[in-house]
Formats: C-alpha cells, structure tokens, sequence
C-alpha cells in the first residue's frame, strides 16, 4: 500500500507547530533552582513577563545610582538631608549580634527578639544604602554578616507573651522578610560605578534562600485569611521573595493576594473598617495596609512596569489615602475619632504613594513629615524613602 503524501496544508501546520516549540525554547529564561523545599501551590495569577530586574525590592540600579550621586556631587539638599537620616540610623545602631535558632515574639509587647530579628533587617537595609552610596566595603562585609548570621542559625519562631494569636509569627515573618531580601538585593546585584559589587557569594545567596524559604513555607503562607494588615503583609513579603529567588511563582501568588486583598480592606469609600474606626481604634494599623499595598505596587511597576496595584479596584489604593486626608483633616463621614494624633507619624509609604500619584491629598500628607525615615522608631516597614523616593525618575 502505498504511502499518502501530507497535503501543503498539513506541512505548513506542521512547521509552524515547530517554529513555535523552538521559538518557545529561545525565548523561555532559565528558572531558577529552589533551594529547601517549596509549598507553593500553582497561582490564580500570571504576569507576562520572564525574567526580573535587579536590584528590584523598592530600589534598582538606575534610582541607586541617581540619589548617591545627588548626595555625593551636593546638588540636592533635600537628599542630603534624607540620607543624613540613614547615616544616623547606621550610627546609632549596631548588630544585635543575637542570632538565633528559634525567636520568641509576642502578640501585643515586643520582645528582645523581635527586635533583634526585624531590628538586623532594617539596619542591613540601611547599611546597604549606605554602601551603595558610599563604596565603603565596610558597610557591605556588615550587611553580609548579618545577613549570614540570620540565615546560618534560624530555625523557627515561637509566640510568647500574654493571651498570645498563636498565629504571631506569620506576621513577624512577614515584616522582616522583605527587608532583609531588600538588602540582601542590594549586596548581590548593585554595582558601584567602578564596577565594585558587594562580594556576595554563592554559598550565601544559597543559605539565605534556605532561611527566606523557611519563613515563607512555615510562616507567612499559613496567615490567617484576616482581611486586613496581615494579608496585605503576606502579599508584599512573597512578591518580594519571588523577586530575590527569581520565582514567577511566588511572585504571582503574592501579588494575587495584594490584588484580592484591595476591595476586601479599602471600601469604595476608602473607609478601612477592619483597620480604622471598626475593629481598630488607631492611626497605625491602617497605615500598615496602606504602606504594604504600595510597597507592592512599586514592585509590580518595577519588575514588569504592571499599573495593576495602583490601578486595581478603581484605584482603591489612592481612595484609601483620599481617605487618610479626611482623617487627618477631620472630614470623614460618618465622623470618626480613633486615639493618638491623626498626623504623627506617618508612614513612609506615602513618600512612594505622592511620588506616583502627587495629588492635592498625597501630597498634604507627605507634606506632615520630611524628610521620612522610621515612623515613630517602627521596625515593621523599611523606611528612608525620602532618601529612596522622593522625586526619584
């Protein structure tokens, strides 16, 4: 029996079945190996790019570049003035050197360990600011230790203290981790402009995935489905954790949480009743929600130039600080009182916030404070972002 030839029709379909199996060979980037084990589930979210920028966790190499040479060269007295703020963190602060194991942490009262866990993290950061600005290998051999000393001892968190949430330690993880992979960021991938970097090795890049995957997998992807600061956390800290282990997964798992989480704790009024004027009485907890979302955002535009947090919902994340306004300005309907003072302090994530949007109300609130550092000594959101942010490119 003799063989039927194909028709032209079925070898064009044929080749071009192979040009894309080939083209899609080309053009896929390598994936990276996890190291430790990963409990990731596949996400409800893929974004289109393939590949990350670093440095990339609220910093780049271009915006790095930008502000050490405008405090370096003096021709902006107003990040001088910034920067002057990490330089006095850095001097007022030294390594906690208290490495550990297991981490007690506590529901309300802070201990010795969380402040050294989340107080190494923010000091690594500034550290590693400095370096970059600097050149100094001093400042990057001290981030390193650091970084090192946390990622060769830790094992886990346990919760302490009075009527404890036994779920603690998924928030804990959640503040420290993403300044720590900012700093770690920094070390690995910023090159000074003679081409110095910060000498990270491939044994330590190695170890520090160990210690953020640890807190990923036992920590921060077991919180709680609160609705609130805590979720918002969750989201940030594994988009920046996809971003350091370059892991589309992670990423997209945590911005799906970001995105899902801006209807659920921003009203289409702005109004947060799960963190302002409903089960909260402060001017705190609704700022860390605020300052996550952005935090988030500036990330998402970062890596893939991706609008969506800022535009998500109906840009519910700028509604949520039109909302602040009203706070601060004593507007809002129906009227509500919390404690503390509406304008002090505010958190960094409005530096970012006015820096996209520079509306009338950011633009009041960033205002209340300059240059930002810490709010009020906060150790939860890396700060600085006056230095970082402010009319940044």
């Amino acid at each position: 029996m003799r063989k039927k030839q194909l028709s032209y029709f079925s070898l064009c379909c044929l080749a071009l079945l192979s040009a894309g199996l080939l083209l899609t060979k080309c053009t896929k980037k390598g994936e990276a190996a996890q190291p430790a084990a990963s409990t990731e589930n596949p996400p409800a979210l893929k974004t289109q790019a393939t590949a990350f920028v670093h440095p990339g966790i609220l910093n780049t190499q271009a915006s790095l570049a930008y502000i050490a040479n405008e405090v370096n060269n003096n021709t902006n007295p107003d990040r001088v003035a910034a920067y002057n703020l990490v330089t006095n963190y850095c001097d007022t602060h030294s390594p906690s050197n208290g490495y550990k194991a297991t981490i007690t942490v506590a529901s309300s009262a802070g201990t010795q360990d969380e402040t050294n866990f989340k107080g190494d993290a923010l000091l690594s950061y500034a550290l590693a600011l400095r370096w970059a600005k600097t050149g100094n290998s001093a400042y990057a051999t001290t981030v390193k230790q650091m970084l090192d000393g946390w990622a060769n001892a830790f094992q886990n968190i346990v919760v302490g203290g009075t009527n404890p949430n036994p779920n603690q330690g998924a928030l804990e993880a959640s503040w420290a981790t993403p300044t720590f992979c900012a700093a770690a960021e920094i070390i690995k991938y910023y090159h000074l402009p003679n081409g110095q970097t910060g000498g990270w090795t491939t044994a330590e890049d190695n170890q520090f995935k160990v210690f953020i995957n640890k807190l990923k997998d036992n920590y921060i992807n077991n919180t709680p489905n609160y609705n609130n600061n805590w979720n918002v956390s969750q989201g940030y800290a594994k988009m920046a954790i996809g971003i350091f282990e370059d892991s589309q997964t992670v990423y997209d798992n945590g911005l799906t949480i970001i995105k899902n989480m801006l209807p659920l704790v921003i009203a289409s009024d702005g109004s947060m009743n799960g963190e302002i004027c409903g089960s909260h009485n402060d001017y705190v907890h609704f700022q860390y929600s605020l300052t996550g979302f952005t935090y988030a955002a500036n990330l998402a535009v970062i890596q893939f130039g991706d609008q969506s947090v800022y535009d998500g919902s109906s840009s519910r994340l700028l509604t949520g600080y039109n909302y602040q306004y009203k706070l601060i300005k004593g507007t809002v309907f129906p009227p509500c009182s919390p404690s503390g003072s509406p304008s002090n302090p505010i958190w960094p994530g409005i530096e970012i916030a006015d820096r996209h949007w520079h509306t009338t109300e950011t633009g009041y609130i960033r205002n209340l404070q300059d240059p930002y550092g810490l709010p009020g000594g906060d150790v939860g959101f890396l700060g600085w972002t006056s230095y970082t942010h402010h009319n940044v490119p």
